[in-house]
C-alpha cells in the first residue's frame, strides 16, 4: 500500500501556542496533582487553611474543566489571590513541535517535554467516538520485534503531568473545553497505548488516569479508558484495584515460541503466567471484557492453528480479540497479512464466540497507526551529541 502525502499542519498561535515547562528550578507545576497534594501547596503558598478546599476545588475546576493556562483568567478568584498563584506556581502543557493530520483525519502530536525529551500522542475521530492514544514513557524498553517503537530507546518515565498534559493539549487543539455532561465530545475515550509500557510506570499513569475521571475536571468514565499492557503480570491486579478502568492484552501469539520473538517480556512472563492474571483480573466481568491485540503478521502467527490456539487459549475469560492488520514501517522485518487470511482467521475466532473486529488501520499516512509511534528524541539527541537522562 502507498501511503499518501504526509500533511504537514501550521500550528497557529491561538489553537496550539503553549507555555514551555518550567525548566529546572523554575514555578512548581500545578498539573498532575492529586486534590490533597494541591490543597497542601496552596496551603504552603499561603492560602489559608480554612479557606484551601474551596480555593482548591475552584482551581481544579479552571484548570480541568476550563482548560485555562493562566491564572488572570480564574475571574471568580480575588486579584490578588490570582497574583499569589501566579508568584507561586505555573500552569503548563507539553510543547507542541508538530501536529500532523492524516487524510482520514487522525491527528499526531509530537510533543517536547521536560529536558527537552520528545513523545507522541495520537487523535482518531471516529463516528460514534473521539480516541485519544497517549504516551506513557519517552521511549519503551521492551523491544517488541513489530513495533516501532521498540526500536527507540527507554529515556524516561513521563509525570503524571505529562501524561495529562497530553488530554489537555489534544483538547485545545480540538477546542472541547468548558462541556457539559450531555454535549457531544470530541475526545471521549482515552487509551495508554501509545509510546511505552504503562505498568513499567505504574504510579504516575493510575494518578493521571485519576485526574482523568474525576468528574469535576476531566470527567471520563473509568470505562472509557483502556490500559494496554504487554504482561508486567505482577502489577496486571493493581489496573484493576487502583485505576478501576478495561484491561488490553498486547498478545500477538499463541506459543511462547513466537511470543518470546515478538515480545520478549514473554520470557519473563510466559503465556500461561499472562493468562492466569488475565482469569484474576479484579474487574473481569462480561460487561467488561479483556481485549486482547492480536497483529496480524504474514506466514509469522496468522494460520488456522494459531487461531484455534488463541480460542483455546483464552477459554473461560470474558473477552474480545482485536485483529490488527500489521502496519508497516521503514525496516520492518515483517509483512501484512493478507486480507483474505485475516478474514479467515477471525471467522475461526468468532465462531468460537468472541468478537474479533479487524481494526481499521489510521493515519498510516502520517506514521501514526498502531505500532508505527517513534519520536525523534533520538534523533534530535545525536544530532546534539548528548545522551538520555535515566529513567525516573
Amino acid at each position: 500500500m502507498s501511503a499518501a502525502p504526509l500533511k504537514a499542519v501550521p500550528i497557529t498561535p491561538e489553537v496550539v501556542a503553549l507555555p514551555r515547562k518550567p525548566a529546572a528550578g523554575g514555578l512548581p507545576d500545578l498539573v498532575g496533582l492529586d486534590r490533597e497534594t494541591l490543597r497542601a501547596a496552596l496551603i504552603e503558598a499561603g492560602t489559608p487553611e480554612k479557606m484551601a478546599r474551596m480555593r482548591t476545588g475552584q482551581i481544579w475546576q479552571w484548570i480541568y474543566h476550563r482548560g485555562v493556562r493562566d491564572f488572570e483568567a480564574m475571574t471568580n478568584l480575588a486579584k490578588d489571590y490570582r497574583g499569589l498563584l501566579a508568584r507561586n506556581f505555573s500552569i503548563s502543557r507539553p510543547e507542541i513541535v508538530t501536529r500532523q493530520i492524516s487524510e482520514d483525519g487522525t491527528r499526531k502530536y509530537l510533543l517536547r517535554v521536560a529536558g527537552g525529551s520528545e513523545i507522541e500522542a495520537v487523535y482518531i475521530p471516529e463516528t460514534d467516538r473521539g480516541t485519544l492514544c497517549v504516551s506513557s514513557q519517552v521511549g519503551c524498553t521492551l523491544t517488541c520485534s513489530f513495533c516501532h517503537t521498540g526500536t527507540q530507546r527507554l529515556v524516561r518515565n513521563l509525570t503524571a503531568a505529562e501524561i495529562v498534559g497530553q488530554i489537555l493539549v489534544a483538547r485545545d487543539d480540538l477546542g472541547e473545553w468548558g462541556k457539559g455532561p450531555l454535549d457531544k465530545r470530541f475526545i471521549s475515550n482515552i487509551v495508554l497505548m501509545g509510546m511505552g509500557e504503562p505498568l513499567y510506570n505504574f504510579d504516575h499513569v493510575r494518578d493521571a488516569m485519576r485526574i482523568a475521571m474525576d468528574n469535576e475536571g476531566l470527567s471520563l468514565s473509568r470505562r472509557r479508558i483502556t490500559l494496554s499492557t504487554s504482561g508486567v503480570v505482577p502489577e496486571i491486579a493493581r489496573v484493576g484495584e487502583e485505576i478501576n478502568c478495561l484491561l488490553a492484552i498486547s498478545f500477538h501469539a499463541t506459543t511462547d515460541e513466537i511470543r518470546d520473538k515478538l515480545v520478549p517480556i514473554n520470557r519473563k512472563w510466559n503465556i500461561a503466567e499472562l493468562l492466569d492474571a488475565c482469569r484474576a483480573y479484579p474487574r473481569l466481568s462480561n460487561a467488561e471484557r479483556i481485549t486482547f491485540e492480536y497483529v496480524m503478521l504474514k506466514g509469522v502467527n496468522d494460520s488456522d492453528a494459531d487461531a484455534r490456539r488463541l480460542v483455546k487459549l483464552i477459554s473461560g475469560i470474558p473477552a474480545k480479540i482485536n485483529l490488527i492488520p500489521f502496519n508497516p514501517w521503514p525496516g520492518a522485518p515483517y509483512e501484512r497479512s493478507d486480507p483474505d487470511r485475516i478474514e479467515a482467521f477471525a471467522r475461526i475466532v468468532n465462531r468460537a464466540g468472541y468478537a474479533s473486529p479487524v481494526r481499521t488501520p489510521r493515519g498510516e499516512d502520517i506514521m501514526a497507526a498502531c505500532g508505527q509511534l517513534k519520536s525523534a528524541s533520538e534523533r534530535a539527541r545525536r544530532a546534539r551529541g548528548g545522551e538520555a537522562s535515566a529513567p525516573v
